[in-house]
Order: structure tokens, then C-alpha cells, then sequence
């Protein structure tokens, strides 16, 4: 008996790196998985079948089901025809995991609107147009879900020479939890990866380039997580955020400091006792 027997999961971008990893994880515990992948570069440039094709071929051939789709999560029809795959093939859905994404790195100044909005549409769109009608399918059913969006520490903490792909990650980090509020009432649960791996995404960036890092940092070392999240384990669970990769899993949190307030003069502050607050320490979170 797998944790996920009679669940259905889609998994976008899953015709290689991460989320291969985390289809195949998926269905070693019982789910059926919608293996979606455009089957382009790393660019977003290019599509084809073959990556998606493998990774089915490689679930069934291991026992479990599994059925491709080639849409591209860029588009509102992409979208819905991805939610089709899972009900024509498995008559609903129980598991999203959007996943999918390209890299078009610049430095902020050499970012040209191109670069921002391709990567921007892949990113957040894409997440926004699968995650829709699936929320929708899983309020309608009244069975609940789970909804598992990929962000990035690029989004989160930030990184150079990745302004567009941050805000892109940093928006899915803020949809997810909206997403994750929204959903309690019909117990759809949301939550947000910032994974750390080595794959065709990370590999010539910097850091990346240790051969020593390809079994320390991975990207099966991330799904372990997904599997956990969108099982009963974490039937109470949502709107949560996780650092996940290298073995290493921890939470990752907004976090507003106490502050002060100003009583006197309806709250309103001058420059300079804001300065005199700044240096003593009070309004900033210490290092």
C-alpha cells in the first residue's frame, strides 16, 4: 500500500530534472500522474514529446500509471487541457505540483522587456493558469487537495543577475499564500518549495560547478518532501514554505520585527527620531 493510492497528481515541467524526480516519487506511492512537460530548453525555446514520453514510460515500466501532456503551462488553455489530461485519463485530480520553468539570466541593467516577460509568463502565469482550474475541479469535487507551488531562494532571498526569474518566484510565493487561505474552507492545502538542486537549470551557475555536488545536491533529494506534503502525513498542514535540498529541510518564514510605535503626535514620526530608532536598534531585525 502507497501513501497516495488512489490519488491523482499532476506534475509540471516533470520531463526531467526536479520534476521527474518528483513524479516518479509520486507514483512509487500510489498516485496516478499527469506527466506534463513542453519538452523545450532550458530557454523555453523549442518542444517536442520525447522527455514526457520517457519519464510515463519509465512509471509504468516501474508498475504505476501514468500519462503525458505536451501543453504549455504559459497559456490559459495550456492550463485547462493540462486539468482534461488528468480527468480523461483518471476522472479528476488530487495532487498539483507546478514545477515548470526557464531561465533567460541577465544582470538587472541588460534585462530587456523580452527577457523579463517570457520569463515572468512561464513563471507566475504559468503557475496562476494551471493552478486555477485545478482549484477550481478540487472546490468542486469537495474532496479537497493539495496545491504545491515552486518558488526559489532567488524569489525569497534574492540573487544576482536573476531579477526576473525572482519576482517571478517571489509572485508565486505570494499567490501560494492567498491560495493557501482561500483553500481552508474547502481543505485545499498550499504550499511553497524554494528547492536547491543540481540540474540543467543550476548547472553552470555559480556554485553549481563542483562535480562533487552532483550526488551531495541531487534533485532527488527534493520530492521526498512533496511526497510528504501532499499525503494524509500533512492532512493539517498549509500555507507553509520550505527550504528543501542537499538533505537539508527547513521552514522559511516572513518575519516582522517588534518594532516600536510611536504614541505622540498621532504616530507621526520625524526623520530624525526615525534615525535615532535606526541606530538604536529598535526598528531593524538584528543581523
Amino acid at each position: 500500500m502507497g501513501l497516495l493510492d488512489g490519488k491523482v497528481a499532476i506534475v509540471t515541467g516533470s520531463g526531467g530534472g526536479i520534476g521527474r524526480q518528483h513524479a516518479l516519487a509520486l507514483a512509487k506511492e500510489g498516485a496516478a500522474v499527469v506527466v506534463n512537460d513542453l519538452g523545450g530548453a532550458r530557454d523555453g525555446s523549442g518542444a517536442g514529446t520525447a522527455m514526457a514520453d520517457q519519464v510515463v514510460d519509465e512509471i509504468k515500466a516501474a508498475g504505476g500509471e501514468a500519462v503525458a501532456n505536451y501543453d504549455s503551462v504559459a497559456t490559459v488553455e495550456g492550463g485547462e487541457n493540462i486539468l482534461k489530461t488528468a480527468i480523461d485519463a483518471f476522472e479528476k485530480a488530487d495532487i498539483l505540483v507546478n514545477n515548470a520553468g526557464i531561465l533567460r539570466d541577465k544582470s538587472f541593467s541588460n534585462t530587456t522587456e523580452d527577457l523579463w516577460d517570457i520569463v515572468v509568463q512561464v513563471h507566475l502565469k504559468g503557475t496562476y493558469c494551471v493552478s486555477r482550474p485545478v482549484f477550481n475541479h478540487l472546490k468542486e469535487r469537495g474532496e479537497g487537495g493539495v496545491i504545491i507551488n515552486t518558488s526559489s531562494t532567488s524569489g525569497l532571498n534574492g540573487n544576482f543577475g536573476q531579477s526576473n526569474y525572482g519576482a517571478a518566484k517571489a509572485g508565486i510565493a505570494g499567490m501560494t499564500r492567498c491560495l493557501a487561505i482561500e483553500g481552508k474552507k474547502y481543505n485545499i492545502r498550499a504550499h511553497i518549495l524554494a528547492p536547491v538542486a543540481l540540474t540543467r537549470l543550476t548547472g553552470d551557475l555559480p556554485g553549481f560547478q563542483d562535480d562533487s555536488l552532483k550526488e551531495k545536491m541531487s534533485d532527488a533529494l527534493v520530492s521526498p518532501l512533496v511526497v510528504y506534503l501532499a499525503s494524509d502525513h500533512a492532512k493539517d498542514m498549509t500555507g507553509k514554505t520550505f527550504f528543501v535540498g542537499g538533505g537539508r529541510i527547513a521552514e522559511m518564514k516572513v518575519v516582522t520585527h517588534t518594532g516600536v510605535t510611536k504614541p505622540e503626535a498621532g504616530g507621526l514620526w520625524s526623520v530624525d527620531e526615525i534615525a535615532d530608532k535606526m541606530k538604536a536598534g529598535e526598528i531593524l531585525l538584528p543581523d
